[in-house]
């Protein structure tokens, strides 16, 4: 039965606020994007010229008619606002804001700068007087406004328990994701279906993906290589076992086996590879290991043994890639250990169980969705990687430097290049569903309602030994990479001249005084300023919209939530690369022209970063018990207040992990961007990638040494802005 509609009725003023939004940003707002104005320069002209004006006047004076579909639905919705609450009042209110979302979307990818899209159009309406560019505030706003509305009027059909806020925040979301992932990345991929001459054909695909050279097995039977698809999977599963039990160990020992000092040093220099552009890692490795390196040196000179290229392969790649991704697995089961409550430990213990059987029984099988999680994190990043193939693989062959060259390379194949990225994404598809499978409907709460006033379970020896034994060292080696690393900013050329000097900081980062002030006069801080401002943009947009999709994964059911949560993990799946150039192919035309803009890079950071967010948020969401939702909820507190005010806090763990990890591969990310930079908006890796092939290591490792400790102080700020969370145990170390 219908309740009668007033502003008392939930969520009735939340559908009006939305209403109004849509009418300002049609009315008010300039509809079209400007890329040589900000929105408070364009605001001057919204009722006059065509650039600036509004979506009102744009229909009114210039000849764009198509846009009264988006205000008739907003009014359309209007109309159902003022019906009585229930089903009725859904389906109107769903009914406008589809008219206003399909009509605006149909005239947006059929109608752009030069009038109709598509020949066919043209053909059969007739030649258009006037085009359209990109959407800019006003469209954006406006699109934000209808798809809130159509999460309102599902709600009000009795979908999702009739909770607005999370039938918004799931249509929001799958919007965000279907734009900005699934859109960009099938536009890239559908052209593995088309021949050189541009015709649909399934026997190009087939050709291309069938090939000798991927799926070649020739390894086997005493040839050179076996195929690059084989290469990436081997290598992927090696890195993925090996980055989940050496994050595991240091969040155990960090966690469970050191003191308090001790485990803050551990976290410190646990998340260095993480803070660090990726040339870093592989110039410092080839200085251990390379041809020329220390190591080989040594051999030469006590055992006599001639220096090789031995490095370069398989195990240089497993171990840069292994020193570059075990921080992210170590966040992910950080947080995973200290959710662990100790009264179950308390419990087995209390039945007589030994430390080392309740760390087997109750301890370890609890570890099992954040061990999951870290697995198809690595799995997926190390698919996905194409640095360290690039600097350190040599003749080892992947599928992602197979995809670089087909793209940048002198063949320029873009069919092949879509192919092989296909197989990625077949690749990250099938562990996601065997991951899935293995957790199944398990439970794994630990964080309930009641206080735990336990002590963490010390580590039984065996593991402790285990954990110091194999972390340890693993930690020092990381020590001594970057110590190498920060020594090289501070001579004068790396091999030959070992000559302290501060030339290399004074070319990027020179400070003087001129007539009006001081003057930067170094080289890179125009790069630096603009990588800062867009990541500390992208990071807290990443974290509220990863740990958003990993809550409404872990505290609701709908249908599509598989694709749903593929979607969201889809951006790590495909190389960055190609991710890249799908955003040029996808948002260099109507009704998203962003290319050459620094949104774009934005949303790329955004979008590229988001399933870490999604993967520490879920499996931090399995730790903490529903009740304490429910409880809120039923001491009549909102949805979205239950979020802020209970579940936020218990997830800080996961927050820190998405926000730092952000930023700081925002900071530090080449592939993604490479080709999505300009001169107005060059990025601290890309000045970095023009010195070192320019070969001036001096300044691109000063540069890293600034990056180092600009992201560190991040970081640091980042984890006393956020804080732990607070689980109500008593302090004071670990139960013995």
């Amino acid at each position: 039965m219908s309740a009668p509609r007033g502003a008392s009725a939930p969520g009735e003023r939340a559908i009006l606020a939305w209403l109004m939004l849509g009418l300002g940003a049609f009315a008010l707002l300039p509809w079209y994007f400007l890329q040589d104005k900000s929105l408070w320069q364009a605001l001057p002209g919204v009722l006059g010229g065509a650039d600036a004006a509004s979506a009102a006047v744009q229909a009114v004076r210039h000849g764009r008619p198509w846009l009264w579909l988006g205000l008739a639905g907003l009014l359309i919705a209007a109309v159902g606002w003022r019906m009585p609450v229930g089903r009725a009042q859904g389906k109107v209110v769903v009914a406008g804001a589809l008219l206003g979302l399909v009509g605006l979307g149909f005239s947006g990818f059929a109608i752009g700068a030069r009038g109709w899209s598509f020949a066919w159009l043209e053909a059969w309406f007739g030649a258009l007087p006037q085009g359209q560019f990109g959407i800019g505030w006003g469209g954006a706003l406006f699109l934000a406004s209808l798809l809130v509305l159509l999460g309102a009027g599902i709600a009000r059909l009795g979908y999702f328990r009739g909770d607005l806020f999370v039938a918004g925040a799931v249509v929001v979301c799958s919007a965000l994701l279907l734009l900005f992932v699934a859109l960009p990345v099938a536009k890239s991929l559908t052209g593995a279906f088309f021949d050189e001459d541009g015709t649909f054909s399934v026997f190009a695909l087939a050709a291309r993906i069938g090939s000798e050279r991927v799926w070649g097995l020739n390894c086997l039977v005493g040839g050179v290589r076996c195929g690059v698809a084989w290469n990436t999977l081997f290598l992927a599963l090696l890195s993925a076992v090996s980055t989940t039990v050496l994050g595991t160990l240091i969040a155990l020992w960090s966690e469970r086996g050191a003191r308090k000092a001790h485990g803050r040093a551990l976290n410190i220099v646990a998340l260095l590879p993480i803070i660090t552009p990726p040339f870093v890692v592989g110039l410092g490795l080839i200085l251990l290991f390379g041809r020329a390196g220390l190591v080989n040196q040594f051999l030469e000179w006590a055992f006599g043994i001639e220096p090789t290229r031995w490095f370069y392969g398989l195990f240089g790649v497993w171990l840069a890639q292994t020193f570059a991704f075990t921080p992210i697995a170590f966040m992910i089961m950080r947080g995973v250990v200290q959710g662990i409550a100790p009264s179950l430990e308390e419990a087995a213990q209390t039945l007589r169980a030994s430390r080392r059987t309740t760390f087997f029984t109750v301890t370890l099988p609890l570890l099992k969705p954040g061990l999951a999680n870290a697995f198809l994190v690595g799995f997926i990043e190390s698919i996905a990687d194409f640095g360290n193939p690039i600097v350190v693989g040599g003749p080892y062959a992947v599928l992602s430097t197979d995809i670089f060259f087909a793209i940048v390379g002198a063949q320029y194949d873009q069919g092949r290049a879509a192919s092989l990225a296909l197989i990625l994404t077949m690749f990250a598809l099938v562990v996601f569903f065997i991951q899935r499978r293995m957790l199944g409907k398990t439970s794994f709460t630990t964080v309930g309602g009641k206080g735990d006033a336990g002590l963490p379970m010390r580590l039984p020896d065996g593991v402790r030994r285990v954990a110091t034994g194999v972390a340890g060292p693993w930690l020092g080696f990381t020590a001594v990479v970057y110590v190498f690393a920060f020594i090289g900013g501070f001579v004068r050329t790396w091999g030959r001249d070992y000559t302290p000097t501060l030339a290399h900081f004074e070319t990027a980062f020179d400070l003087q005084w001129g007539a009006h002030g001081l003057v930067w006069a170094g080289t890179a801080w125009n790069s630096l300023f603009t990588t800062v401002k867009l990541a500390a943009i992208a990071a807290p947009i990443c974290a509220a919209l990863g740990l958003t999709i990993s809550w409404l994964l872990a505290r609701t059911q709908f249908k599509g939530q598989g694709a749903f949560e593929f979607a969201a993990l889809l951006a790590f799946a495909i190389p960055g690369t190609v991710l890249g150039v799908s955003y040029i192919l996808a948002f260099n035309v109507p009704p998203l022209e962003l290319t050459g803009t620094a949104l774009i890079i934005v949303l790329c950071f955004v979008f590229r970063n988001l399933p870490v967010g999604v993967r520490a948020g879920t499996a931090s969401f399995k730790q903490l018990d529903k009740s304490l939702d429910e409880a809120s909820i039923m001491l009549r507190a909102g949805t979205a207040t239950t979020l802020r005010r209970v579940v936020l806090p218990l997830l800080k763990p996961a927050l820190v992990a998405a926000l730092v990890y952000s930023f700081v591969r925002s900071m530090t990310t080449v592939s993604a961007v490479i080709f999505l930079v300009t001169a107005e908006n060059e990025l601290a890796t890309t000045y970095i990638i023009g010195r070192v092939q320019n070969g001036d290591y001096g300044v691109s490792l000063a540069y890293c040494t600034v990056l180092i400790l600009l992201m560190s102080a991040a970081t640091a700020a980042i984890q006393l802005l956020v804080g732990e969370r607070q689980l109500g145990r008593r302090s004071g170390g670990t139960a013995s």
